[in-house]
This record gives structure tokens, sequence and C-alpha cells, in this order.
């Protein structure tokens, strides 16, 4: 019988090795999975590079997890916000690596990852710094249709940390709102999927025209509670 759902989330986490790309879902409040990046944090891994919408807010969460020196580096579209000074701090003194893609690149680069596509050309960076790798080198232009394009590589990951509304046993995810942002193309573009979700429902209970990431993307389901988002009120 096929049962996904997870004992605890350290049991769920056990497994992460040092060195592993780790994406996190949420964008601004919404689909945060604060307690499985707590997990993370429980857990121990290090050197790991982290794939996610920002570099974290104050000092909880993706904030917290960069204050304990077991990131190497992250990849995400706005590192630098009010209360990113954990960060802020890390990066001008060199112990944590960025790469920034814009936020339209970094979910597609995601996609693809899942889709098994190979890279894909795309006019956003074209002309900037952006259009480089981190060595320097410049990327794989090419002119379409009379526009010039750049080349993108998708970004593959061993684990992804995601958060949805409610799910069953055999790993199958609906979300709520705004806090599904990345968690569909995370789920599949990672080589391990733990969901935290605040309903774990009987198979059937989900209607399938309203499932958005099928079981076969998903390993593990944690059970936690609803908790208030600070900063706004939101419930994720």
């Amino acid at each position: 019988m096929i049962n996904k759902i997870a004992e605890s989330i350290d049991a769920a986490l056990a497994d992460t090795p040092d060195g592993a790309t780790v994406m996190v879902g949420g964008f601004g409040t919404a689909g945060i999975p604060g307690e499985l990046i707590e997990g993370l944090l429980a857990q121990g891994a290090k050197n790991l590079t982290v794939v996610n919408n920002n570099a974290g807010n104050g000092e909880k969460g993706m904030a917290a997890l960069l204050k304990s020196g077991r990131v190497r580096k992250v990849i995400c579209s706005f590192p630098r916000q009010a209360d990113s000074y954990i960060f802020d701090n890390l990066y001008r003194s060199g112990q944590i690596e960025l790469e920034l893609v814009p936020q339209g690149n970094l979910a597609e680069r995601i996609r693809a990852a899942g889709a098994g596509i190979g890279g894909f050309f795309t006019p956003t960076g074209y002309g900037t710094e952006l259009a480089k790798t981190r060595s320097g080198e410049p990327k794989e232009t090419r002119i379409i249709n009379g526009r010039p394009y750049v080349f993108e590589l998708p970004i593959h990951a061993d684990l992804a940390l995601i958060r949805a509304e409610k799910g069953d046993r055999w790993g199958n995810l609906v979300y709520r709102k705004a806090a599904r942002n990345f968690g569909p193309v995370m789920a599949m573009a990672a080589k391990k999927t733990v969901a935290s979700v605040h309903e774990v429902v009987a198979l059937g209970d989900l209607d399938p025209e309203s499932i958005v990431t099928p079981g076969i993307f998903v390993h593990q389901v944690v059970l936690v509670d609803r908790v208030a988002t600070e900063g706004g009120g939101f419930k994720s």
C-alpha cells in the first residue's frame, strides 16, 4: 500500500546529504514551508545550495538557515529587502555565493528541469551582466525572428521543500491561493520532494480537477498545524 505520510519532519529529512541543492517554495509571506526549513536546520546538512525566490527575512526561516553557516550558495531573484540583513552581511563578507536570476527565468529554469528540457532561449537578461556565466564567460546567444535571446540552463535539485493546503497518502496536493507559487515546478525538478500540508484527506476526497501536484512528484507528506505568517497576518 502506498503511504507517503511521514511520521515526522525529522524522519522525512533524515537522509538529506551535505552539499545538496535544496529548492524552497514561497513568495513573500505566502507558501513558505517554515516547519520544513526548521527541520532542515535541525537535521544538520551543510554546504547547501538553496534555490528560493528571495534570501530570507529577519532572522527566521530562510534567514535562520543562512545564519547557521550551512549554506554556501543562494540562487534567487530578490536577495535584498528591507530586512534581509543576514544575507547582506554574509554576502558582503564573502561567506556566501549568489547567483542572481530574473524571476521569470528562475521559474522557467526550474520548470525546464522538471520537464526534461535541456535549456531554453529567453530575451530576459540579454545584453546585461546576467548574460554571463559566473566565470565571466558570455552565455550562448541567438537572434530569433530578429530578436536577441540568451540561453539558460535548467536548475535541478536534490530536495524540494514546499507547502500545500491538503494532501492524501499518495502525495497528491492542492494549494491555497498564492501559496501555490513555486511549489508545483519545484516538486517536478527535485529528486525528492517533501511537502507540508495542513490537512490529510482520504483517497478520493480531492477533486481530480483541483489536484495541482500529482503524487508521482511527491515523496513525503508531513502534517503541520496552521499558523499565521508574520508580516501582514496572512495564513499559508
